[in-house]
Parts: C-alpha cells; sequence; structure tokens
C-alpha cells in the first residue's frame, strides 16, 4: 500500500471515531432520558407559583448546542418548566442569587449558589425542591451542564 494512500486511510478512520464519538456523546442523553412529564402535569404543579420566568433562547451564553425556551414556575416544593432545552448529559438546575448568562459569571456566582437537583428531560421537567430552601433568597434559575462545564440558559425571577 501507497504510503500516501495509508495517511488518508489512517486520516478518515480517526475522523469516523471522532464523529461516532460525539455522536454519541450528543445521542446518549437522549436515548436514557426518563419520558418528560405531560403538559398536565406541570400545569398542576406550577398552578400558583411564588415566582415564574422565561427561558430564551438567545442569551449570550447559549449557542446552537447549549440553549433552553420556554417558561418555569417556581413555588415551595418545585419548579417546573414547559418548553424544551438543547439535549446533553449531567444537567443541573441551580438557584443564583444573581442573574448570570455566560459560563464565567456561572463559574464566579457558583459558590453563592444553591443545587436544587438534576434535569433529565429535555422538554418539560419538574424538579423537587428541598423546604429548607428560600425561592426568595435568589433571583435566577440557572440549567448548567456540569460535566462538559458548559451555560445552557437562565432566567431572571424576581
Amino acid at each position: 500500500m501507497k504510503k500516501k494512500t495509508s495517511i488518508i486511510l489512517t486520516i478518515t478512520h480517526i475522523a469516523a471515531v471522532a464523529f461516532g464519538f460525539a455522536a454519541g456523546i450528543y445521542a446518549l442523553p437522549i436515548l436514557i432520558a426518563p419520558p418528560a412529564p405531560s403538559v398536565i402535569e406541570v400545569q398542576a404543579v406550577s398552578a400558583q407559583p411564588a415566582y415564574s420566568a422565561v427561558f430564551i433562547r438567545d442569551l449570550e451564553g447559549s449557542d446552537a448546542f447549549h440553549w433552553g425556551e420556554g417558561r418555569v414556575a417556581l413555588s415551595k416544593g418545585s419548579i417546573a418548566f414547559m418548553g424544551k432545552l438543547a439535549p446533553g448529559p449531567d444537567y443541573k438546575l441551580y438557584l443564583s442569587p444573581e442573574f448570570a448568562e455566560t459560563e464565567a459569571e456561572f463559574n464566579r456566582l457558583k459558590p453563592s449558589m444553591v443545587l436544587i437537583g438534576e434535569v433529565k428531560t429535555f422538554e418539560n421537567f419538574i424538579v423537587k425542591v428541598s423546604p429548607n430552601i428560600d425561592l426568595a433568597a435568589y433571583n435566577t434559575v440557572v440549567v448548567w451542564c456540569e460535566t462538559f462545564g458548559e451555560f445552557i440558559t437562565a432566567a431572571k425571577y424576581k
């Protein structure tokens, strides 16, 4: 086999493996995600929220692969979201005392944030809130990808 052919085959095989690995990282969370709560379930939980806000898609830290859009309702026992998030692994829901819309802002504020729980679905979610968490002590809800340190979305609720 010619040297040039060997080099081309090596490069194309490495590219194919890299593409497959990246596609797997993107697809796996979608494949293993539990069923999303129904619209009726989300509406029931968010019927009388203490606070509400809207995730918008075009925040400074969001991009084509990291975004969220929809309405989030915060109540004493839960945070409910009706909308869509870009799929990804290891999403966490945080409350922040200040609005953050970039990775740098999130990392700066993370010590003052409280972790609420995991977000395992990408269309609608309901996350239970511990009774000892005071929603009034914060003003922003943030979705963050813990594994890759990626900002997904945020909304200021007060």
